[in-house]
């Protein structure tokens, strides 16, 4: 449009999406006021820019009171319920889901630490104790792959691969080594196609249902070595599992961890609480509570039997 055209096109930027100007044979827009159109020759392009500011600015401002007014000024009857409820939903929720979760005593009150099930049984006959510590903790103590207790010649990580995994095949014919297989990993819920090298082993790993350490401060700093060597490679306690999750557990009890895996929550407990059952190990006040919550969400829950 020739020079007119160029006094324009920055201020067509300038507007919000959708507005549109309408040019004046003069150069003008409808929407600036008249004094600017009435100005004879071509208009000073500062002069437009600030006089379609100004205009636009007060149009916002009659926009957002007016938008004020319908939407949080309710004159209606329904409209105010409609706020309560949404108000009393907000509540509801901080008060069921969030304040559970945060006060320990608020959860006992609305039953979050209530569960049925031997899993729930045995967690209340364990001991607790609060008056922990790792002083003298080393893994070394539970002598994890130096027996044989099953006696058919390999060590517990190749007994729990081949237990775990399926499809699984040997290094050899009628050897101990696992070289390949899936696992259906209950930690995470994914399907691991495991492959024995030296890069790739490291995905399936070997855990502890009740970590080593959290044993030695729960009860086993005063086992023999005998009963310690006998839990670190105890099969009930061992789980094929996927390598990174195994690597966030850590020593972690359940309250610090849990899997990711939802659906698998339960069963882990209900094992923790029969491994610490089977030993005689104590549980926290954290530890417990837990458990339960995570219980609580599976009435019945039984303790695995293998």
């Amino acid at each position: 449009m020739g020079q007119k055209e160029g006094y324009f096109a920055p201020v067509r930027t300038f507007l919000p999406h959708g507005w549109k100007l309408a040019l004046l044979s003069r150069g003008c827009a409808r929407i600036v006021h008249a004094h600017v159109c009435a100005h004879r020759g071509p208009t000073p392009r500062s002069l437009i820019f600030r006089t379609i500011r100004a205009t636009v600015e007060r149009m916002t401002r009659r926009r957002s009171k007016h938008f004020g007014r319908n939407y949080f000024s309710s004159s209606s009857v329904a409209e105010r319920v409609l706020i309560l409820l949404v108000i009393a939903i907000v509540i509801g929720v901080t008060i069921g889901v969030i304040l559970p979760r945060i006060s320990p005593k608020f959860a006992e009150l609305t039953g979050q630490y209530h569960a049925t099930g031997t899993a729930a049984e045995t967690l209340q006959k364990l001991p607790v104790n609060d008056d922990v510590s790792t002083a003298g903790y080393e893994r070394e103590l539970f002598g994890y792959r130096e027996t044989d207790d099953d006696g058919n010649g390999c060590d517990v990580r190749e007994d729990v691969l081949a237990r775990d995994l399926t499809g699984v095949k040997y290094t050899k014919l009628g050897g101990c080594k696992v070289k390949s297989g899936v696992l259906a990993d209950p930690y995470t819920g994914k399907t691991i196609h495991f492959q024995r090298g030296q890069t790739t082993s490291s995905a399936v790993q070997i855990d502890h249902v009740v970590a080593l350490q959290n044993a030695w401060q729960s009860g086993a700093r005063d086992w023999s070595q005998q009963k310690r060597f006998r839990f670190g490679n105890d099969l009930y306690n061992l789980l094929a599992v996927d390598g990174p999750a195994n690597q966030e557990k850590g020593a972690a009890s359940a309250a610090y961890w849990l899997p990711t895996n939802g659906e698998y929550r339960c069963d882990y407990v209900a094992r923790q609480i029969g491994v610490k059952d089977k030993y005689g190990l104590s549980v926290t006040t954290q530890e417990k509570r837990a458990m339960l919550s995570v219980l609580h969400s599976c009435p019945g829950q039984a303790i695995p039997n293998d």
